[in-house]
Order: C-alpha cells, then structure tokens, then sequence
C-alpha cells in the first residue's frame, strides 16, 4: 500500500480490494477558524491530516492496513465567530453531519473507524462524542475517538497544553510549523508576545469568545517560542495515543 492513501484518491476497484483488509479508516476532523493573526484559519484541518498521515505510517509498520478519509472541516467554533473568516455550525448540524458520515462509511463496507480531531473547543468534543454515541446505540456501530483532552492523554503533552493555554500559541504553532510551515506567518508569530490570560477559567466563568476570554487577537500562551522540534515531538506523542485507543477498540 502506498503511503499516504487516501479514501478520495482510489478508484472503486482500489476501495474494494482495500475494503476486503478490514483497514482502519482514519476520518481527520478540525475546523475553519481564526488561530492568532500568524496561522492559517485551518490549522486545526491541517494538523489532523499530518496526525492521521503519521499514524497511518505507525498502523502500516505494524501491518494494520488503513485509509484516510476526506476531512469534515466544519465545525461549532462560536469562540472564533468574532473574526474573519471562522465559519461555525450548530451543534445539531455538525452532528447530523459526523452521524450520516460515520453511518455512509459503515454503508461501504468499513467497519473500523478512527477520529483525528485537533478542534478542541468543548462544545466540539462534545458533539463528537455524542455523535459516536448515536452511531453506536443506532447501528451497533463503534468509532474509535482519541479525545486528547481526556487527562490520561493531556497529561502527556506539553506544559503550556496542560495549563489550557495552548489556542495558536506555542503548543498549535509548533505542531503547523512541523507539517506546514509555509503557512506560518513566522514574521507576524516572532512579534507576538506571551498572552497569559487563563482561558479555561474564563470559560468556565462563562465567556463565550476568544475575545472577552483575553484572547482580543485569538492567541493564548507562547507563539513565538514554537519550534518545529517540539512539533515533532508532540506528534509522536499523539500518534501513540491514537494507536493506544485503536488497540483497546481492537485488540489485534
């Protein structure tokens, strides 16, 4: 199998033969929002194909066979609303739409699905974990969901992720420097300064956008100290969570 395959690039034929394997299909999830004024407003699609891509190289050398589907690249983003070009949806038709994905995936003949999500507003988890539900109580059907905010997975990644702190700071910027750093504004990223407002304790209080939040630019923590290094790094730590959660739904 050729690395990276992706679903959307085979002929029915392809599909077919790769359907017979029983392949994970690894389904990339993010959104199309504002990261600070030095990232692309796709960042979080961009890191979930990278993840899906290296964690299809990990499966392939453990001899799992594997496919990429398309990416759903809409999401609820209602922090980002504020700022040019974030497009958001409701959470009942981002839900609507995870569910018949899964269940379309499932009426082709894939039976083990995997998401890589790097969209981590909490209505967002949210959504998808209720989705995987809905799939699973109406078709018996399971979805592996790697959910990197579960503490036993944030407590492996870096400092500023596990303080919160991480939307396009240090923690994103890194990981986008490792996949794509053209799309960086590396000029725009080395002038940010360090923006230490504690943005999970102003959700929890109840702010709704990045903005009344203490992120007025949709920047928290350190940017300007990413490094493609640490991207690198954190990509294998998360390449190993989505493998870990593979293996409980499967063991084998």
């Amino acid at each position: 199998m050729k690395l990276p395959c992706y679903l959307a690039e085979l002929s029915y034929p392809q599909a077919e033969a790769l359907r017979a394997q029983s392949p994970v299909v690894l389904i990339p999830v993010g959104a199309t929002e504002a990261h600070g004024p030095h990232l692309a407003l796709g960042t979080d699609s961009f890191l979930s194909d990278e993840l899906a891509r290296r964690s299809q190289r990990a499966l392939d050398e453990r001899g799992v066979a594997s496919l990429i589907a398309p990416p759903l690249c809409y999401s609820v983003t209602e922090f980002g609303a504020g700022f040019a070009g974030t497009v958001s949806i409701d959470a009942a038709t981002a839900k609507a739409l995870y569910v018949a994905v899964f269940l379309g995936l499932s009426r082709a003949g894939f039976s083990r699905l995997c998401l890589v999500n790097n969209h981590l507003e909490p209505a967002h988890i949210a959504t998808l974990h209720a989705a995987v539900a809905e799939v699973e109580q109406r078709a018996g059907l399971r979805v592996a969901f790697p959910d990197q905010t579960e503490r036993r997975w944030a407590r492996t990644l870096t400092e500023e992720y596990r303080r919160g702190n991480c939307h396009a700071g240090r923690y994103e910027t890194s990981l986008l420097l490792a996949t794509q750093p053209q799309l960086v504004d590396e000029a725009e990223q080395r002038a940010l300064r360090q923006n230490d407002a504690d943005f999970l304790q102003a959700v929890r209080q109840g702010s709704g956008d990045f903005a009344s939040a203490g992120g007025p630019r949709a920047y928290f923590g350190d940017p300007a100290a990413a490094t493609q290094a640490e991207g690198d790094d954190t990509y294998g730590r998360l390449v190993a969570m989505v493998l870990a959660v593979i293996g409980e739904l499967w063991p084998g």
